[in-house]
C-alpha cells in the first residue's frame, strides 16, 4: 500500500440538500455511515470516512447540504458545510440530472471558484433519466466552475462509481496512507448509533417533527453477549412528544426495532435498545443544548 505512486489525500463532498451526497459518500466506502433520508437536511455535521484503495486513500468529508439558514443549528450546518473546503485536496461537487440552474447552484459554483480546490462535478442519480438528457447537463454546469471531470454516477445502482472513485485518487497528492486499510471512519459507535435511531424517526415521522428531532445516547453498557443502549429522542414541542410516541407507543416501537436492527448489524452483537421523548423547547436555537447534543460550533 505504501509503494510509489500510491497517493493520499482529503476530498469533501459538497452539493445541495438532498441530492445524495451521503448515500454516494456510503456506496464509495461500501459501508453506511452516513444516515440517509428523503428529506432535506439528513446531514447536520461534517462526517469523515476512509476509502483505500490499490492506488490511494481518500478521506472523505460529508457535509450538510447548504440550504438558507432559519436557527441556529442551521447556521451551523451551513457554516459545517463551507468550513469542510479550507483543508481538502479535492471538492466533489454532487449535483442531480437537472440542467436547470438555481441560485443554490450558482452560491457552490461561486464558493467553488473561490476556494481554488480541484473541483469534480458528479451528477448523481443518472439511473433516473435517459443518457442523451445527460449532455445538457453537462454542459450547465461545466459553464459555472473550472473542474477536472464531470461524471455521471448513481450512488443507488453504483454507475460510475468506480469512475469517479479513481479520478478523485488522480487528483490527490503522491504521499502514504494515513489511515490503516481497516479504518472506514473516525466516529465513534455512541455517534453512529445516534445517528441510526435519528434516521429512522426521519423516515417515520410526519414532516413537521423531523427538523426539531436530537438524539442522544445517555447510556450505552457492553456485555458479554449483548451490548445495552439507552437513548432519548429529544423534540421541541408536547405535541411533537405524541406523535413520536404514537398511539400505545407504537410509533417508538417501530423506531426503535427498525433502529435496534441495524445498530445489531453494525456491531455484529445483539442489542437491547430503550427509547426514551423528552421535550426541550427551541433546542436548535439554544447553543447550550446543541452543544451537549453533539453540534458545537467550536468543532469547525
Amino acid at each position: 500500500m505504501e509503494e510509489n505512486g500510491f497517493r493520499c489525500g482529503f476530498a469533501t463532498i459538497v452539493g445541495r440538500s438532498n441530492v445524495g451526497k451521503s448515500t454516494l459518500m456510503n456506496r464509495i466506502i461500501g459501508m453506511k455511515i452516513a444516515i440517509t433520508s428523503p428529506r432535506v437536511q439528513t446531514t447536520r455535521k461534517r462526517i469523515r470516512t476512509v476509502f483505500t484503495g490499490t492506488g490511494g486513500q481518500i478521506i472523505f468529508v460529508d457535509t450538510p447540504g447548504v440550504h438558507k439558514a432559519k436557527t441556529k443549528l442551521g447556521q451551523y450546518m451551513d457554516r459545517a458545510a463551507l468550513e469542510s473546503m479550507k483543508d481538502v485536496d479535492v471538492c466533489l461537487w454532487v449535483v442531480e440530472p437537472k440542467s436547470k440552474i438555481n441560485d443554490d447552484d450558482r452560491e457552490i459554483a461561486q464558493v467553488l471558484a473561490d476556494s481554488g480546490k480541484k473541483i469534480i462535478i458528479a451528477i448523481n442519480k443518472c439511473d433516473t433519466v435517459k443518457k442523451e438528457e445527460l449532455l445538457p447537463v453537462t454542459e450547465a454546469f461545466s459553464k459555472l466552475v473550472p473542474f477536472e471531470a464531470i461524471i455521471p454516477v448513481s450512488a443507488m445502482t453504483g454507475d460510475g462509481v468506480d469512475i469517479l472513485t479513481e479520478e478523485i485518487i488522480k487528483n490527490l497528492p503522491e504521499g502514504p496512507a494515513l489511515f490503516d486499510e481497516e479504518t472506514v471512519t473516525e466516529e465513534t459507535v455512541r455517534f453512529l448509533s445516534s445517528e441510526i435511531i435519528r434516521e429512522k424517526a426521519l423516515k417515520n415521522l410526519k414532516e413537521e417533527v423531523p427538523h426539531g428531532i436530537a438524539v442522544e445516547i445517555v447510556s450505552m453498557k457492553e456485555e458479554s453477549d449483548i451490548t445495552r443502549i439507552e437513548a432519548d429522542i429529544i423534540c421541541e414541542k408536547n405535541s411533537h412528544k405524541g406523535i413520536i410516541i404514537g398511539r400505545g407507543g407504537e410509533m417508538l416501537k417501530r423506531i426503535g426495532t427498525q433502529a435496534r436492527y441495524d445498530i445489531e448489524k453494525m456491531l455484529e452483537t445483539h442489542v437491547a435498545l430503550k427509547l426514551f421523548v423528552k421535550v426541550r423547547d427551541n433546542w436548535r436555537d439554544n447553543e447550550n443544548l446543541m452543544k451537549s447534543y453533539g453540534y458545537d460550533s467550536g468543532d469547525l
